[in-house]
């Protein structure tokens, strides 16, 4: 699974860094899950006037207010062929 991070200043002019984003194609069953998450968590972090750290996991957001199956689904990894 390839992951991105993502820095903002939030409203207050904090920088804060998002790591360990998924990279969901557009055609997978899991982009709306994602998408619409990761801007309710934006959003969040955006208005927080005292954030307590300045690093947060999208992973482990999504592992608090999603269903296992669906995070495990998000995140799995395929498998390759002869190590390649």
């Amino acid at each position: 699974m390839i992951c991105k991070s993502l820095e903002f200043r939030n409203v207050f002019g904090q920088k804060v860094k998002i790591t360990e984003i998924p990279l969901v194609d557009k055609d997978s069953p899991c982009f709306f899950l994602v998408h619409i998450r990761l801007q309710q968590f934006v959003t969040k972090i955006y208005h927080t006037e005292h954030c307590k750290t300045t690093v947060y996991s999208f992973k482990e957001y999504l592992k608090r207010v999603m269903k296992w199956s669906d995070v495990e689904m998000v995140f799995q990894t395929k498998e390759l062929k002869s190590n390649a």
